[in-house]
């Protein structure tokens, strides 16, 4: 994995991710971030780093868009969204947005393992947490 950091945007995949979401239509960007989370989310296969990492980069802009969670300041997030633009999510896509960080969390998930191995996790956590909190408060109101 190309990780920098241990934030939801500080890695080769999200940012490629990142990239794709930027370049596609107005019209497109929730389809995008939708089928992220439901890469991750759905997944009963190992799931692998790249579609990991989409997912919690998609996760951290619905964590943002529609609960208040932490802004999405990344230089690698794209332009639009670091300006102050939005995408338009929907509140469907909070819950879906925990089950893929669950899903990234949990067993055969090379995304975690590989910050397991890293560190047992503790920084990526401390970047996640803050996500699936934002997200929390997001399905109980």
């Amino acid at each position: 994995m190309g990780a920098w950091d241990s934030g939801p945007f500080d890695n080769d995949s999200a940012a490629d991710w990142c990239g794709d979401l930027g370049a596609a239509g107005p019209e497109d960007r929730v389809g995008v971030v939708r089928q992220a989370l439901l890469g991750a989310a759905e997944s009963v296969d190992y799931l692998e780093v790249d579609e990991g990492s989409a997912a919690v980069a998609a996760a951290a802009i619905v964590a943002a868009e529609c609960c208040g969670g932490p802004p999405v300041t990344s230089a690698y997030a794209p332009d639009f969204l670091r300006e102050g633009g939005g995408i338009g999510l929907s509140d469907d896509l909070v819950p879906l947005a925990l089950r893929a960080l669950d899903r990234v969390l949990g067993e055969d998930s090379e995304l975690w393992e590989l910050w397991e191995e890293a560190d047992d996790g503790r920084s990526f956590l401390a970047e996640i947490e803050p996500l699936r909190a934002a997200l929390a408060r997001g399905t109980s109101g």
